[in-house]
This record gives C-alpha cells, structure tokens and sequence, in this order.
C-alpha cells in the first residue's frame, strides 16, 4: 500500500529531478568508423552530461519504477534494458527473439507490471522482467510504436501503431479502435493533471485529443496535418500548457489545454524537432532535440530558444527522473 501512495504522489511534491536523454550521435558519422558516444545520458548538477552505460545506438524510450526511480528500463533496439543505480549497471531482460523494441511503460499501481511496444507487437512482464508474454496477438497489424499504461488503477492499456490507436480494458487479451483510424501513430501521453485527457502525434494525421479516458480520440485541427510529429510534453507546473515535437512544424505549444496551436522555433536553427520535455520543478522551462544538431532549452515555454548541449545528434527521447541521479 505504501508503494501504491507513493507511486500516486503529485510531481511536485519531489524536491530533485535528473534529466536523460536517449541518443544517438549520427554528424558526419561514416558507415563502419568507430561509433561516437551514444545511448543513455543523465544531465549532472552543474548542467554538463555524463553518459551511462555501453555505446548504444538504438535507444528509443525510456522509463521508470516509481517505487525505485533509481531503476531505469530503456527500450533499445536489442530489447529490453534494466539500467540500476540510475542506469549506470545494464542488464538485457529479454531474449534474442525480440527486438527493435520502439516504447516502454511501467504500470503505476502494480508493481512488477511493465509493457513494451515492438516491431512485432506488445509484450508485458508481472514479475519485473523475469517472464514475458506477447499481448499484441489479436492487433491486425502488430507494429506497435507506442504503449501506455493508464495511470488511474484499472489496468486500462493504450497503444498506437499502423492502423490508428487502441484501447485494452483487459491488459491485452482483446483490443479495439479509439481514433486516428489508418494513421501511423508516433507518441501518446496522458495528462499529468487530468487523467481522463490524452493527446496523440500522427505521421500526416496532426494531433488527435481525448477527453474521455482514451475511450475515443478525435482530431485538433490543422496542426501538424501532413507532416510528422514526433513527441508530445504535457507541462507538470501548468494544466493547459502542452507541447509537440514534429519534423516540419519545429516545436508546437498550446497554452489553452490544446484547443489552439502556436508554432514557436525563435533561436533554432531548423523547424526539424524530434523528442520534447518539460521540467517538472521550472516552470516554462522545456527541453527540445533538433535533429542532427543539438538539444535546445527555453525558459520561457518555447517563445525563445538556446543551445543546451549533445551537439551533433539525435534524441530520441527525453525523460526526467525524480531523485539525485544528476550528482
């Protein structure tokens, strides 16, 4: 019980958050030359960054026990990793019949409980990685690029692929169509203050909301239509304030709880965004990857930008972790 509070806290009851980065270093690489410093970074107080672990090029997501913050799992593209001691000790907790894994998404109410997305479905864990069974079976078609856990107790699932976003009520056993229907889905994120509000970034789709615990979801307008949006940020310090991520579109902000759209790029060099986050504790404060150039912070939600650090790369994704894992 102690563990289900604790997991249910408000973020800003924490006093201490470490950013990570997942990375990779692509400028002016050439194919079969030594790999330059890539896969999981944590920022360190003094605002430089450290990278944990081996050389990994295929990060795509990362996550974390509420129960443990300190424990790290990474969606890489040779499977699932477990990174302890804020990542700095990796270990691989799947087999070699997986991989291209693409999402990862720790269940907050029961501990243990952990979903990835991959190339060829769903797969879940009870025991924190020990065992694995495939949950994707019944999607037609099975690429999963995304899966979320509903953080309100209930065990309610969404995930997004080829064909739209679905929903699971059951952890799994059986799926149906909740919107964006023949839409290629890149990110979905539920609202750190209203659980029953979800956003979703589409391939060509735009931006698809829903106000219903992820019962349907419907399009927002013409943000993002025809271009590829990759990331979404809900602000922790501001109920109405969100943001996306997308190539085309650079970084896309909403103040009104995403009924409008106001493109802010003012100090980047390219509208070419990729991964996007807010920091829990600053308000205003956003982080956003340019492609193939640096990572970028605002201090003002996005109206001006400036260079942060991790030149000449890619992130991928970008998540803050409460604790002191930036010391």
């Amino acid at each position: 019980m102690r563990w289900l509070v604790f997991a249910l806290l408000p973020l800003s009851l924490h006093a201490q958050y470490t950013l990570y980065a997942a990375m990779t270093e692509t400028r002016e690489y050439v194919v079969g030359a030594k790999l330059p410093p890539s896969g999981l970074f944590r920022m360190l107080a003094d605002g430089s960054w450290k990278h944990e672990g081996f050389n990994h090029p295929f990060i795509f997501a990362v996550d974390y026990d509420p129960a443990v913050p300190s424990t790290i799992y990474m969606a890489a593209g040779n499977g699932l990793i477990r990174g302890l001691n804020y990542g700095q000790n990796w270990r691989i907790l799947t087999g070699s019949d997986v991989t291209e894994l693409r999402d990862v998404s720790v269940d907050r109410n029961l501990r243990g409980v952990i979903y990835f997305a991959h190339s060829h479905g769903i797969q879940m864990t009870r025991d924190g990685g020990v065992h694995w069974r495939e949950i994707g079976a019944s999607l037609h078609r099975r690429f999963t690029q995304v899966i979320r856990v509903d953080r309100r107790p209930g065990g309610m699932l969404v995930s997004g692929g080829e064909e739209g976003i679905f929903r699971s009520e059951d952890q799994g056993r059986t799926w149906r169509i909740a919107g964006a229907a023949g839409f290629q889905i890149t990110r979905i994120e539920q609202s750190p203050h209203r659980p029953c509000e979800w956003l979703a970034t589409t391939q060509g789709g735009g931006i698809f909301a829903s106000h219903d615990c992820a019962q349907t979801f419907e399009n927002v307008g013409r943000a993002g239509v025809g271009a590829t949006l990759y990331d979404i940020a809900w602000d922790p310090t501001n109920a109405d304030r969100v943001a996306v991520a997308g190539w085309g579109p650079g970084a896309v902000f909403s103040d009104d709880g995403g009924r409008t759209w106001h493109a802010r790029n003012a100090g980047l060099p390219v509208p070419e965004a990729i991964s996007i986050a807010f920091d829990p504790v600053r308000s205003g404060r956003v982080y956003l990857s340019v492609h193939d150039d640096a990572l970028y912070v605002s201090e003002d939600a996005g109206k001006h930008w400036s260079k942060e650090g991790l030149e000449g790369s890619v992130v991928n994704h970008m998540r803050f972790v409460p604790g002191a894992g930036g010391q």
